[in-house]
């Protein structure tokens, strides 16, 4: 149920300089820019009440404003997308901002209401997110996708790149995860975020952590620090952007969506 107490707002960090691909902001899926396809699935969520593109570069900001997108300049001086929406987030009246990656032009739109659902009816939950069952060996031993363990509340206990949980007598000689005898499922990290404003403001001011570091994992600064973070299962799959090539994979699954 939509929280009518305040504004839930969606700010979509957009940097051109990206060091695998620059500029991929503006690559043309189509005959849409990705920014643009990010911010129409964006927009499509039902509890979500605006959309913010937050950007360190004017052509970011005119092709925003030319398809009819609100855009905000920022400094180009942030480490990390965290830091760049925690600059917008601090002109902004709502109690709930939400995260959505500028390179997942797939990003679906139920995976942004489920993870805004849980902070919408529970006050007391300052952080949360979204994973997706593993179905494959090689992508739960993938260092690229992250993976995550979760308390009986639905908490994440820990976030890795490596496969957790462990399970020490079944890893051998299996594809498929399914065909193992696991007494638990895996789970893969989907980076979309959700924050109370007032606790993404302290946090993009609290200091680098030893496992956020060893791991190269920003979320774990919230777990060393001794907060929560409520994590919600999709059946929906997202795709990221990191180099050019993988525009063809996204090409490829819009036309079998038939989009």
């Amino acid at each position: 149920m939509k929280d009518t107490k305040s504004t839930i707002i969606a700010v979509i960090p957009a940097r051109y300089g990206s060091t695998r691909f620059p500029g991929k902001s503006l690559a043309m899926i189509k005959g849409k820019t990705m920014i643009q396809r990010v911010c129409e699935r964006a927009k499509q969520s039902r509890l979500v009440d605006r959309v913010i593109v937050a950007t360190d570069d004017e052509r970011i900001l005119q092709a925003v404003t030319n398809f009819g997108g609100e855009a905000i300049m920022t400094s180009k001086d942030h480490a990390t997308g965290t830091d760049r929406i925690a600059e917008v987030a601090r002109g902004l009246d709502c109690s709930l901002v939400v995260n959505v990656q500028g390179d997942e032009p797939l990003i679906h739109p139920a995976m942004i209401d489920a993870a805004v659902a849980p902070l919408a009816q529970d006050p007391s939950i300052v952080m949360g997110t979204v994973c997706r069952r593993i179905e494959y060996r090689a992508e739960a031993f993938d260092p690229n996708v992250v993976k995550v363990v979760v308390d009986q509340q639905g908490f994440a206990l820990y976030f890795s790149r490596a496969p957790i949980p462990w399970d020490r007598d079944n890893w051998a000689g299996k594809d498929r995860l399914s065909e193992l005898n696991l007494t638990v499922p895996l789970y893969k990290h989907v980076g979309l975020y959700v924050y109370r404003r007032d606790f993404l403001l302290s946090y993009a001011r609290l200091p680098q952590t030893p496992l956020e570091n060893i791991e190269k994992l920003e979320q774990l600064r919230v777990l060393e620090q001794g907060h929560r973070i409520r994590v919600v299962e999709t059946e929906h799959e997202s795709f990221g952007v990191d180099i050019p090539g993988d525009l063809s994979k996204i090409l490829q699954r819009l036309d079998e969506s038939g989009e």
